[in-house]
């Protein structure tokens, strides 16, 4: 049976930010299955219970939900005038536990590493 987390992400090292930074990231309300995968019938049958929001030194930069898409692909679907959409890059196969790492993908094709750092039932 699948829950609703709220699941931190913030930015991993990366030569711009060679410690990481706590500041940066996404914060989401997502289906976890039991192995700790997104779920997309969980999301389907409740998509108004999936929130995005983008933070940048700790404010809030972009909000919208996150969508599944037909071809299977994962997208952090941000409202228009917020920023550009990003897509999880294998977000499908990845497990949310704490520590591990997720990889997101801008729409201009910039790609970066995110740890989950907090993962709550809402």
């Amino acid at each position: 049976m699948s829950t609703f987390q709220h699941i931190r992400l913030e930015l991993a090292r990366e030569p711009d930010h060679p410690r990481g930074s706590a500041s940066t990231g996404y914060d989401l309300v997502a289906p976890l299955d039991a192995e700790g995968r997104l779920d997309p019938a969980a999301l389907k049958a409740a998509p108004e219970r999936s929130h995005v929001r983008r933070f940048v030194d700790d404010a809030t930069v972009a909000t919208g939900r996150l969508r599944h898409a037909d071809d299977g692909r994962w997208i952090l679907d941000l409202d228009p005038g917020d920023a550009e959409d990003v897509t999880g890059f294998r977000l499908g196969e990845e497990k949310f536990v704490l520590g591990e790492y997720v990889s997101l993908l801008t729409a201009r094709g910039t790609q970066h590493t995110y740890a989950v750092k907090r993962l709550r039932p809402v």
